[in-house]
């Protein structure tokens, strides 16, 4: 059954190489055909690549918007395909890798970084994502407060070391370097840990039965 990757969709050449990069490593995991969609920005959209049978799996961090309402809305009712759960926490482990290359040391303050949403599902995801790591603070780039600066700003007498809830480096996570951090990991990317979590999404929607667009258990 094919594999449909939902991406948020971006215009940096170095995210839409992130995306590329990550539905490579899917392809060399499972040998089903593995595509690639975008919810909004950038073409193909996830409804021009589904046809039924089908498995679509949101390549996003959190469970806002686009993974809730529009990504749904673009498959429309076509029977056969399976929306699974987005990558949410399953992300964490490899979060927390990324913050080890980039030189955490025991004793840091931990800081998450995340772009931010309206949807308050999706920034209490953020801060599952945040519980998980054992951040001491969280701050946001865009749509939510605090900003991430001002959250780094505010911790003295540690060095800091911020964790990046972004996918793919572009505009966001240029404001995530610049937050005057001592350590700034790199965004999660194509990490193993993610492609292992993606591919596990795709046999939760092989498992889910039935014949219209809705999420796996």
């Amino acid at each position: 059954m094919k594999l449909v990757l939902a991406f948020h969709g971006t215009r940096s050449p170095r995210g839409i190489a992130v995306c590329e990069e990550i539905a490579a490593a899917v392809r060399s995991a499972v040998d089903v055909p593995v595509v690639v969609g975008y919810a909004d920005v950038l073409e193909p959209s996830v409804g021009a690549v589904v046809d039924s049978p089908c498995v679509v799996v949101p390549v996003f961090l959190a469970a806002g918007y686009h993974v809730r309402v529009d990504i749904p809305e673009q498959i429309g009712g076509r029977a056969g395909v399976v929306v699974t759960r987005p990558l949410g926490v399953d992300a964490v482990p490899a979060v927390r890798d990324r913050l080890r290359e980039a030189g955490f040391r025991r004793g840091d303050a931990v800081v998450l970084a995340a772009a931010g949403s309206s949807d308050e599902r999706a920034l209490a995801d953020v801060r599952r994502a945040g519980a998980l790591l054992g951040a001491v603070g969280i701050g946001y780039v865009a749509t939510a407060d605090p900003r991430i600066a001002d959250v780094v700003a505010g911790i003295r007498g540690r060095r800091v070391a911020v964790a990046s809830w972004l996918l793919a480096p572009g505009v966001f996570h240029s404001a995530v370097v610049g937050c005057g951090a001592e350590v700034v990991a790199e965004p999660v990317g194509a990490h193993p840990l993610v492609v292992d979590a993606l591919v596990r999404r795709y046999f939760e929607g092989m498992a889910a039965t039935g014949g219209s667009v809705r999420f796996a258990s």
